[in-house]
């Protein structure tokens, strides 16, 4: 059989729990139809890049399915007229690896930041930035030490 992967994007107001019950349906359609899921990932609830159906973020879930094409037009049939559902794209691949997706390990890297290094310099010691009124040439200066009393003194 031919293998699929599909990404959903679920809308932000549903729970996880409903976006794993949304993959569960199509599970089960396709293991009735001898079919079988071979990689199944929750990636989270992140930002889309614009407002689909006056949401900015949703549920994202990546299917790797291994079907008939008479099943992925009936599945995808059955998420357009799932109201949880802002988008999906179904694309036929090669091969389903069993490692995790990019978007996974990208997360975990992130994670696994630690260290950067030492506080750039222009910082005070709680990590605050100089801001406007901290610069030295905008501080208030005592009376005779300013800009005039130079220009008084170089003029004498």
């Amino acid at each position: 059989m031919p293998l699929y992967e599909c990404v959903l994007i679920a809308r932000n107001d549903v729970t996880q729990a409903q976006v794993e019950t949304v993959a569960d349906g199509i599970t089960t359609d396709l293991e009735t139809s001898g079919g079988s899921v071979k990689k199944r990932e929750y990636w989270g609830l992140r930002s889309l890049a614009y407002r689909v159906k006056k949401n900015r973020k949703g549920h994202y879930m990546l299917l790797g399915l291994d079907a008939q094409p008479a099943f992925i037009s009936e599945m995808e049939r059955l998420l357009r007229l799932n109201e949880d559902v802002l988008r999906f794209m179904t694309i036929r691949v090669d091969e389903i690896t069993e490692e995790p997706s990019a978007i996974l390990s990208r997360k975990s890297d992130e994670r696994e930041r630690g260290f950067r290094g030492p506080k750039p310099a222009g910082r005070f010691e709680s990590g605050r930035k100089r801001g406007f009124d901290d610069r030295e040439e905008y501080r208030a200066r005592p009376e005779g030490e300013g800009f005039r009393a130079e220009l008084g003194a170089e003029g004498e």
